[in-house]
């Protein structure tokens, strides 16, 4: 028996594109979990596997006369649900992009094996532990010279007006941690704490004198 039989056989060569996912999703998954991510080393090793697999079979299944993406195209589809249960949302920030975008990736990358794109494959997971580890540093680095400072807006009594603040402050790019409203006569005080940049904090405050005249606004630093 020649080893061209024995590997279509044995489907060898399905085998080895398994093991590869396992090293490469294993290798991002790693570095999630020693972040303490929710998506960690199973998970990523997992959704790697998948679409590996469904990609091989999704080829596999078509023959010479099928669409061999349409089992594949799936994955894309697939693989935005499970993203979208790793964001949260609290107190008008929004937590977990970095990880869907991952998983969204480790899923091309599965995809890659399975059509046996394997050095592609292992270039998208280098280039991905780069931008998560490496960029990862270089971001921390510009969070720590961000500061916190407390913001309190008098507008008048309109619930409109209240939202209105809160997203002229997200558009500047500034956090929001957290935000309380306060009756004072004829008037609402909103107390909005905000990290970020003092650069865009100053864009945010600025922002907010000139989007109306009748907001009186006062910081704390």
């Amino acid at each position: 028996m020649r080893w061209a039989d024995l590997v279509q056989q044995l489907q060898l060569d399905l085998l080895w594109s398994l093991v590869v996912a396992v090293l490469l999703g294993g290798a991002i998954g790693l570095e999630r979990e020693l972040r303490g991510k929710a998506a960690g080393l199973r998970t990523n090793i997992l959704i790697c596997l998948g679409a590996t697999l469904f990609t091989h079979l999704s080829i596999h299944l078509a023959g010479p006369t099928g669409d061999p993406g349409r089992v594949a195209a799936q994955v894309v589809t697939g693989i935005g649900f499970l993203g979208a249960g790793t964001i949260l949302h609290s107190k008008g920030a929004i937590a977990g992009l970095t990880s869907a975008a991952t998983i969204w990736l480790v899923a091309a990358i599965g995809v890659a094996i399975g059509t046996g794109a394997i050095f592609e494959a292992a270039g998208a997971t280098l280039l991905t532990l780069f931008v998560l580890r490496g960029l990862g540093a270089i971001e921390n680095v510009l969070q720590r010279q961000s500061v916190t400072s407390r913001l309190s807006i008098a507008v008048p009594p309109d619930q409109d007006r209240a939202e209105e603040i809160e997203q002229i402050v997200r558009t500047a790019g500034v956090e929001i941690q957290d935000v309380r409203r306060e009756a004072r006569g004829d008037h609402v005080v909103v107390h909005i704490s905000v990290r970020g940049p003092k650069r865009l904090q100053d864009e945010a405050r600025l922002a907010l004198l000139r989007s109306s005249g009748a907001y009186t606004l006062t910081v704390e630093e």
